[in-house]
């Protein structure tokens, strides 16, 4: 049999007495003689001589009543303050590494009844790093009645976590919840796609540092920050709300007031004071999609208030703080964009430090089907109504799906429409293949449009198409396209022009527009109308 040995303070408190009543009290360290069942060879004795003289000799000589067999070792530990955690670490990891530990004729017990809080806390880490070669031990006051009161109870905690394995899975159950949750609960198929929601889990559990979402418009990076809120939430890590905007909707002297606030009377119809996006997500998390869009000045702005957390709203003369953390999500490249100039590198260095590309829905085709569940799922949830696919419709519309011929130009926000149209319009709840060759026409119609803008600009200019230099025509069909999507010439020419406002070099941007179509000999109303 090996000898038991104890390794333990003393209690300056609990093992406290000297009158003859003591003996009717449970002090912890003299009950670890006391138990027949667990004989103690050696109690090595971690105690101030100083502080704790007189309770030191009582509870050795004690122990020497209750278990002559015993060996009682004093260890003369001062420790200044027995509630800093540093001292108390060291002193016990000096103690850990030069005791002579003989753990081949010996087991060892680490007694945390007594001591600090603090000192029990490093007692436990040690143990747990295996400095302290044994297990813990944990002695209590008696529970049932009839049981001698100054004997107690003795329980052995076992740090070997390879002995709970169900805690292990359990542990691992979560974590994979977790990661589903991310993935809206799609089994999705890409690895890679799955090693990255992997490390954005970690990095969300374990940092509150910026995040930045790159990736083209509909590969999922606003669903992304949301279930990523959610999930931070459940784990009670945010207390605040999530806040987003899509930073291309700021335009002008309202981006300020609408990001940082404003107080009353800052501008011409300030009519009251206005909290702001920042102020909003206090304790919660923001989500500013398209960052790429916002102007200097809002930059500049944001870059103090990731950094110190305090920010000067529109007007105000005093700073007001919020402490939440930035999701950034943009389709732009931002190095080239910090190239050119119209991003701050410090910013962009502030959000880069943990940056994760989503893939568009061309690059995870093996994601497309149970992408295709999920859409039928959410449409049932969304109109109550289940539909389903029949065999040879579902292949039909996968077969094309994965297939060269989609080009899936709206990535996940083209599935879901075209899951829509098809639940909608199927007959008796079930896609067939008519719906399905229906809305394999409509999407290669849309298709065929994005890429034929060019073939606008032919009608528009007729003959003299082809006498324009090709780098007039690739700007000019920009510039049409963007007329052709916005309501009036002034939209469009805020958006064509938004980096000369931002520098104030001009702002009549419709008559900017106009001029520079009028060199084509183009209208607004025939573009528009195009």
């Amino acid at each position: 049999m090996k000898t038991k040995v104890v390794i333990g303070f003393l209690g300056t408190q609990l093992d406290a007495g000297d009158k003859p009543d003591r003996w009717e009290r449970w002090r912890p360290t003299v009950s670890l003689g006391m138990h027949e069942d667990f004989l103690v060879g050696r109690i090595e004795l971690l105690a101030d001589g100083r502080r704790a003289a007189r309770t030191l000799k009582r509870v050795v000589d004690d122990l020497l009543q209750v278990s002559p067999e015993t060996q009682v070792k004093v260890h003369d530990t001062y420790i200044e303050n027995p509630w800093d955690f540093e001292s108390v670490y060291e002193t016990l990891y000096a103690f850990a590494r030069t005791y002579p530990f003989d753990v081949e004729n010996e087991d060892y017990y680490i007694h945390i009844t007594t001591g600090t809080h603090v000192a029990q806390i490093c007692l436990f880490l040690l143990t747990e790093s295996r400095h302290l070669p044994g297990r813990l031990l944990q002695a209590s006051p008696p529970r049932h009645s009839g049981a001698t009161a100054s004997v107690g109870e003795l329980g052995v905690i076992d740090l070997d976590l390879s002995r709970y394995d169900r805690l292990a899975q359990r542990f691992q159950g979560e974590q994979q919840e977790d990661r589903t949750h991310l993935k809206s609960g799609i089994a999705t198929r890409n690895p890679a796609f799955n090693r990255m929601i992997e490390q954005i889990e970690t990095v969300g559990s374990r940092s509150t540092a910026p995040i930045l979402l790159l990736g083209p418009t509909g590969a999922g990076k606003s669903q992304l920050a949301r279930r990523l809120f959610e999930l931070k939430q459940a784990r009670r890590e945010v207390s605040g709300r999530f806040v987003e905007v899509n930073c291309a909707t700021l335009r002008g002297d309202g981006a300020m007031s609408a990001l940082f606030g404003h107080v009353k009377g800052a501008y011409t119809g300030a009519a009251g004071e206005r909290a702001g996006l920042l102020r909003s997500a206090d304790k919660g998390l923001l989500f500013l999609d398209e960052i790429g869009e916002l102007g200097a000045d809002e930059q500049a702005m944001l870059l103090r208030a990731l950094e110190d957390k305090r920010f000067l709203p529109v007007g105000a003369d005093r700073e007001v703080g919020s402490d939440f953390q930035l999701i950034a999500g943009t389709n732009r490249e931002l190095g080239k964009r910090v190239t050119e100039g119209r991003f701050r590198d410090d910013l962009y260095a502030r959000l880069n430090i943990w940056s994760f590309h989503l893939p568009g829905l061309a690059e995870r085709l093996e994601d497309i089907e149970p992408n295709l569940d999920f859409e039928l799922d959410r449409f049932a949830r969304d109109e109550n109504r289940r539909v389903t696919f029949n065999k040879e419709a579902r292949t039909r519309y996968l077969s094309f799906a994965t297939s060269g011929d989609a080009a899936w130009s709206g990535n996940f926000r083209d599935l879901g429409a075209s899951v829509t149209r098809m639940a909608t319009l199927a007959p008796a709840g079930r896609i067939n293949e008519a719906c399905v060759d229906e809305e394999l026409a409509r999407l290669r119609r849309l298709w065929r449009h994005e890429e034929g803008e060019g073939e606008v600009l032919r009608t528009l200019l007729g003959d003299a198409f082809d006498e324009i230099d090709l780098f007039d025509r690739v700007q000019l069909a920009e510039v049409v396209k963007v007329c052709r999507r916005s309501r009036t010439i002034s939209d469009a020419g805020r958006q064509l022009f938004a980096a000369s406002r931002a520098k104030r070099v001009s702002t009549n941007d419709a008559d900017r527009l106009r001029k520079y179509l009028a060199r084509f000999d183009l209208s607004w109303d025939a573009v528009s109308e195009a």
